[in-house]
């Protein structure tokens, strides 16, 4: 398919995850597989000699590197894979890393946790595609009127993301646990009247809560130009992951699953871990030294724990102190395979699903 002046052989987008969940070895194996392989931008640099010492310098260096290295992996493959980054408008030097991102030779910068509505500021005459994502209607409208206005372009691309995603998500906790937020194919179909009403034709891309290649099939129906996967990906011999994340992904029962509030002030999804159930009991886990990767961040004492911290301990395989953010179908996963494995299931569901629609070459 084409997106712009990219091609992409297989219409699916790995989820970017961090922290360090999503790397140059999950992101270049997605991308030599012909999907789109995600590199998330958040403490990138987690494991860098210095990123105690200046987390934002070691967070930047690390991103160039993933990101050029993925590229190489993807080169290498000879297929039509891309590679992206998530960079959240959340993250405190969001600039920094979306600059680094374009001169890295990143194919699509994907943003979210907020309205990214300078995205075009970094991407807008270069090779790097602007991709949005939204939970509604509403919000690709500002955005696109937004961009055409002051940088007289559209998103090349939007993703939407559906409550039934891992992370965090945006959607008030009581819409999400009571079932009043909007489903995927009500935001699909909103999504796809504001860019007709604009006389756009843009490639919109469905994530949260897609699971495999029948579900692919369906939204494609509907008028989907793809989807994006994350949990699924976790459980991949080439997730950055340590393997206690993978295992942990692989043994959740669907009561292992739950909607939690993140110290960023957003509901998220996580798998029910010990620092989760020490939560509960009211004790806390703050940071000797904040790392300022996140402006949505409070810092200060009406928060439990440092979520910077507890993901890079489940990224590390630290069970009793990590957050292991997850969708809703995690329970669903039953096995660690290949990436490659992986796109070819998923494929081979939808081509068994798709009846009569085409993806677009």
């Amino acid at each position: 398919m084409q997106i712009k002046n990219k091609v992409l052989d297989i219409p699916v987008i790995q989820g970017g995850m961090g922290v360090g969940v999503s790397l140059s070895s999950l992101a270049g194996a997605v991308a030599a597989s012909g999907a789109c392989g995600v590199i998330s931008s958040v403490n990138a640099g987690y494991a860098e000699d210095d990123f105690e010492i200046n987390p934002i310098k070691a967070n930047l260096k690390a991103l160039d590197y993933h990101i050029k290295k993925a590229k190489q992996t993807a080169k290498e493959s000879g297929k039509n894979g891309l590679v992206a980054v998530n960079i959240m408008t959340a993250v405190s030097h969001f600039a920094e890393s979306c600059k680094i991102a374009v001169s890295a030779g990143a194919d699509i910068i994907i943003s979210g946790a907020g309205l990214p509505l300078n995205l075009p500021q970094f991407t807008k005459g270069t090779d790097t595609l602007a991709a949005p994502i939204v939970s509604s209607g509403r919000a690709a409208k500002i955005i696109m009127k937004t961009y055409k206005k002051h940088f007289d372009v559209y998103p090349d691309m939007f993703i939407i993301e559906g409550s039934m995603a891992g992370g965090h998500l945006g959607f008030s906790a009581d819409d999400i646990i009571n079932g009043k937020a909007q489903s995927n194919d009500e935001i699909l179909s909103d999504v796809l009247r504001v860019t007709e009403e604009e006389g756009v034709r843009i490639p919109v891309f469905v994530a949260g809560g897609v699971f495999d290649g029948s579900d692919m099939a369906h939204y494609i129906k509907k008028g989907a130009a793809g989807v994006q996967i994350a949990t699924r990906f976790i459980a991949t011999s080439e997730c950055d992951a340590s393997d206690t994340f993978k295992q942990a992904v692989v043994n959740a029962k669907k009561e292992d699953i739950r909607i939690i509030k993140s110290p960023v002030g957003m509901p998220a999804r996580a798998i029910n871990s010990p620092l989760l159930e020490r939560i509960d009991k009211g004790e806390r886990f703050l940071a000797e030294k904040c790392n300022g990767c996140l402006t949505a961040c409070k810092k200060d004492d009406s928060i439990p724990y440092c979520i910077s911290r507890a993901l890079i301990a489940a990224v590390k395989g630290d069970w009793d102190n990590g957050l292991f953010f997850a969708g809703s179908n995690a329970e669903r996963v039953d096995r660690i395979m290949s990436v490659q494995q992986l796109i070819d299931e998923i494929m081979t569901e939808y081509r068994l699903n798709k009846s009569d629609i085409q993806v677009a070459d």
